[in-house]
């Protein structure tokens, strides 16, 4: 039985050091220890940051592996390098904003381990942006793999800082791709199309930190490109059909053309349950 996972987590210039610190010592401290943490920092970071790192350098030596990028190139190739770095099989994606709950790691270990023919876990999560204790929406999706593949017709049905994925079938899937605020639905689509198995376990193991910042960068003009060319992709490639595609891209391109306030009320009140 697989027990050793490492965790995957990109870091950048806008991080908040505080924030960082409480995604950090979340999954440092988890039930089941990670045996390896891998940052990859995307571009320069900040003086507080790097103490930050070069702090938890010294205090976990045989687990943290931190890598550096000199330019800014995107979450999507710098999540593609991460995953060649991390040497597990069992990969837990956590973003440096966010929060995991102390045993989330080992039930996911515990699942995959259980269920030998899944290759991903996701799960619920609450999004806050002060405090864990006070959520601002809940999010619940799919549970099994047909009602994930169906809902991946119309959006993403996997929350990204969820996910532990098997690193064998992320990279036949064709590993993470340069999609600005999509990596996570284009590698999901990619693996349903190879065949991987998923679920999503109905309790939180991740609170996601939103702002009125989380909004706004999934809109505006680039970003209804962006998401509709890479509807199209899916068409191309058999996932969904042209009903689909159109209904789906259409959708997506009046979520994204919303003004932000408006946008994020969509996401609370209808996007989220």
């Amino acid at each position: 039985m697989e027990e050793k996972y490492s965790v995957l987590m990109p870091l950048y210039f806008k991080d908040n050091p505080e924030w960082f610190v409480l995604a950090f010592d979340s999954i440092v401290n988890q039930s089941l220890t990670p045996d390896e943490i891998v940052i990859v920092c995307d571009g320069p970071i900040s003086e507080q940051l790097q103490n930050l790192l070069d702090s938890y350098k010294i205090r976990y030596p045989s687990i943290l592996k931190v890598y550096y990028f000199e330019q800014n190139r995107g979450l999507g190739l710098t999540l593609a390098d991460g995953i060649n770095f991390c040497k597990n099989e069992y990969i837990a994606r956590m973003d440096a904003d966010d929060y995991s709950v102390p045993n989330r790691c080992e039930i996911q270990v515990n699942i995959l381990n259980e269920n030998p023919d899944l290759d991903l876990v996701g799960s619920n999560v609450d999004e806050f942006i002060d405090s864990i204790g006070n959520p601002v929406a809940k999010v619940r999706l799919p549970e099994k793999q047909e009602d994930i593949y169906n809902f991946a017709k119309r959006r993403c049905p996997i929350r990204h800082p969820t996910l532990m994925y098997k690193k064998s079938k992320v990279l036949q899937a064709g590993n993470y791709r340069d999609y600005r605020h999509a990596q996570d639905y284009n590698l999901i689509v990619h693996m349903l199309l190879n065949g991987c198995k998923m679920y999503n376990y109905q309790d939180v193991l991740v609170y996601m930190r939103v702002s009125q910042d989380f909004y706004k960068r999934r809109g505006g003009w680039k970003q209804c490109k962006l998401i509709l060319r890479l509807k199209k992709e899916f068409y191309n490639y058999g996932f969904y059909s042209f009903s689909d595609f159109v209904i789906s891209g259409i959708g997506n391109a009046l979520v994204c053309l919303m003004p932000n306030k408006l946008r994020g009320l969509f996401y609370k009140k209808v996007l989220r349950k």
